[in-house]
């Protein structure tokens, strides 16, 4: 009779409704029904259309530019950071206007449309996981260098100005 009770409440109730099982006596099967109902719920997350935590569709920086071009460029800037020779060295300047705007898309983390101070310090680890956070200084310079219209942070628009100076 506990059991039957229980599945009652399961089928009958929706799984954020776990208070009321403390009403039923049979520890093993209120134990038995917190399992059953994380279970379900997973279940409909997973049934859902909801888009996916990960999308493997992103694209990333070796689909735009050249894997040796960039480790090469990092290594020349592992001291000190100029972004204009930078994005000259990994061959940016000479891509089009619509592929730098790529480019910016897969430094743009956040998909906000603008690279933020908070992302522009880890601009480099966007080229390759093996890059170096800027420092403040450099952070700074290259926001100084970027934000024509002095928001705060860097529009695709800037950045494809910048790299193209």
């Amino acid at each position: 009779m506990c059991s039957e009770a229980a599945i009652k409440v399961i089928l009958c109730r929706p799984p954020l409704h776990l208070a009321h099982l403390t009403s039923i006596s049979c520890p093993s099967v209120f134990s038995l029904l917190q399992f059953l109902s994380i279970t379900f719920c997973f279940a409909l997350f997973l049934s859902c259309n909801h888009p996916p935590l990960y999308s493997g569709n992103k694209m990333v920086m070796t689909d735009l530019l050249k894997p040796e071009e960039i480790k090469k460029a990092l290594d020349a800037f592992a001291e000190t950071f100029d972004p204009k020779k930078f994005f000259e060295m990994v061959g940016m300047k000479a891509m089009s206007a619509e592929n730098v705007k790529k480019v910016f898309q897969v430094l743009d983390v956040d998909g906000s449309g603008f690279i933020e101070e908070e992302e522009l310090m880890f601009v480099l680890k966007g080229f390759s996981k093996d890059g170096r956070d800027l420092t403040d200084a450099e952070t700074k310079a290259f926001l100084t260098a970027a934000d024509k219209d002095g928001d705060g942070k860097i529009g695709i628009d800037e950045f494809e100005a910048l790299v193209h100076e």
